[in-house]
């Protein structure tokens, strides 16, 4: 059965062990302090329970791949086809009517004050306070087909806020569509809800999809919605705390710095002003938190299994024998791919690698290997490089084309994001096509013969 809610889900963390409680007081400065230590040693999650506020914080929910699994209901061998089936399978929310559970409070006009909630400021020279885990919800103003993602919101004052989105990003493309009609764009910040709504977050796919009905796919079950108060919005009945607001997309205040996803500070730049509408919550709600920066953190391991199934998905139908594909947290997941695949004819590989870099995701590195090498294996992968590569011949960059988001290595980072340029190499380390190779030297039988003394 779908987790319900977001409670629901920390209930299982806690009976696996994976999420403790902590009492004693935690300044929100020292925040992501504490939690690097939970990265650094691929620990619990942990819920402060005496922030200075009148809500608990909780973080780390997504971690690591034994929370994305217990967040899916999968194991290590079914994780990727369950999510593949549920994006192929997608099931239409529903709507309800008030009052729903994220509406049990209201906080309107002059009563609004973000500063109540448990907003920590991670890393020293972040701009201020940063809600990191929460999901905006937006929809297209020409077609009303609604999106959701993680963007990230600097606070500067009780009542408003600023934040950064991407062009090419849908709530980015949202934003100048609304102002191109003379509206006002209206969104929402969900924090705390079914796990699976920030995993679905992280899939790629066309602008007309209804987002909502990829995470139905993905949890086996419709999302239940509702209306927010001071806008049409449709966000999760069960969420623990949501933002509702607007945008003045003339009303430019700075922005940053943060210590973002590629482990780097991003500068502060002019975005765009949110003003606060609204703040509905649960009765006693949980509030969340994220630690972004130097990878490995949680937020590169909550897309690390959507974007493999995204980039699979989408090179699968143009290529079958493609078998699996890896994006790796440490190169900040979208930067580095790895994918498997059985070549039909020459030069095919590099018709994957082009194909992979004019994806959504824009990596800077794309390997293609074959099937007898374990994408996930960094071993593995350095062997045939270093093995069935001849870097004059298997070796090809292409310049020219977007850039990355936040990538601190582009020329000119501080022109407008939609005029950065950068760079991606592809290598093919599959063996060449309809030649000769050496034959590999390795053990057979090894996985059947018994050896007792090297069980642990």
């Amino acid at each position: 059965m779908p987790y319900q809610d977001f409670r629901e889900f920390l209930a299982v963390l806690r009976e696996e062990g994976e999420l403790i409680d902590i009492d004693r007081h935690i300044a929100l400065e020292d925040v992501g302090k504490a939690m690097k230590h939970s990265y650094i040693k691929q620990g619990p999650a942990l819920q402060f329970n005496d922030t200075g506020t009148t809500m608990p914080l909780v973080l780390g929910c997504y971690a690591d791949r034994r929370k994305a699994l217990l967040a899916f209901e999968a194991t290590p061998e079914t994780i990727f086809a369950k999510v593949l089936h549920g994006l192929d399978n997608p099931i239409p929310p529903v709507t309800i009517d008030r009052p729903a559970p994220c509406q049990e409070v209201v906080i309107r006009d002059n009563a609004v004050d973000v500063s109540k909630l448990p907003i920590p400021k991670y890393s020293p020279k972040d701009g201020g306070p940063y809600i990191t885990p929460g999901i905006v919800v937006s929809h297209d103003p020409e077609t009303g087909v609604p999106d959701i993602g993680h963007y990230r919101f600097l606070i500067l004052g009780p009542n408003t806020m600023s934040f950064s989105a991407q062009p090419f990003h849908r709530f980015g493309k949202n934003l100048l569509k609304a102002q191109a009609m003379g509206i006002k764009p209206r969104a929402a910040v969900v924090i705390g809800c079914d796990p699976i709504h920030a995993y679905t977050c992280q899939v790629q796919v066309p602008d007309t999809v209804n987002d909502w009905t990829l995470a139905g796919g993905l949890r086996g079950a419709p999302v239940e919605l509702v209306k927010c108060i001071t806008n049409d919005v449709l966000v999760p009945a069960t969420a623990e705390l949501v933002i509702e607001f607007e945008v003045d997309m003339d009303d430019l205040v700075m922005e940053g710095p943060l210590g973002e996803y590629t482990g780097y500070y991003t500068p502060a730049t002019p975005k765009p002003r949110a003003t606060i509408t609204a703040i509905t919550h649960r009765i006693n709600p949980i509030f969340q938190g994220l630690l972004t920066g130097k990878p490995v953190t949680e937020n590169h391991i909550l897309k690390q299994i959507p974007f493999e199934a995204s980039v699979w998905k989408a090179l699968k139908a143009q290529y079958p024998t493609i078998q699996n594909v890896s994006v790796r947290a440490s190169a900040g997941v979208s930067f580095y791919v790895v994918i498997s695949m059985t070549p039909r004819f020459a030069g095919e590989p590099r018709q994957v690698i082009l194909s992979a870099i004019a994806s959504n995701i824009r990596p800077k590195w794309v390997i293609i290997v074959e099937p007898d090498i374990d994408v996930h294996s960094s071993s593995e992968v350095e062997w045939a490089m270093a093995f069935r590569v001849q870097p004059q011949r298997d070796v090809m960059i292409v310049g020219d084309i977007p850039a990355g988001p936040s990538d601190p290595s582009i020329d000119e980072p501080s022109r407008p994001r939609p005029m950065r340029t950068a760079s991606a190499i592809g290598i093919d380390a599959t063996r060449p096509f309809g030649k000769p190779f050496s034959e590999v030297a390795d053990v057979p039988g090894w996985e059947d013969f018994p050896m007792p003394e090297l069980d642990r």
